[in-house]
């Protein structure tokens, strides 16, 4: 049967490091210090990735779909689609493709 070994290690910090390693665990979402401290020892750095920008596009993609259904089902119903309703759906996905243009130029910034 083999052993499960592990090596302990104690590291003393003044107050003022342990504040701030509180501070980053909680900006990046972290409960368990033993984990962060050893993912920041192995790697040297966590990703933090604001999706703000991302469930603004995922809310603009679904006012639009909800859009086209309903053009979709009026002209199914009437055997019309208006210009109007053309251009509304045209002005929406153009805004879409600029918040996605935002989110990949700042994703594309990371280094």
């Amino acid at each position: 049967m083999a052993v499960s070994y592990r090596e302990k290690i104690q590291i003393k910090l003044t107050p003022e490091d342990l504040e701030a390693i509180k501070e980053k665990m909680e900006k990046a979402g972290v409960r368990n210090r033993s984990a962060y401290i050893r993912k920041m020892a192995i790697d040297g750095y966590i990703i933090l990735l604001d999706l703000s920008d991302i469930k603004e596009v995922v809310r603009l993609l679904r006012i639009n779909s909800n859009n086209i259904n309903q053009i979709a089902k009026k002209a199914n119903q009437t055997g019309n689609i208006y210009l109007d309703d053309i251009k509304s759906i045209q002005a929406q996905q153009e805004e879409i493709w600029e918040a996605v243009r935002e989110v990949m130029e700042r994703l594309a910034a990371i280094k």
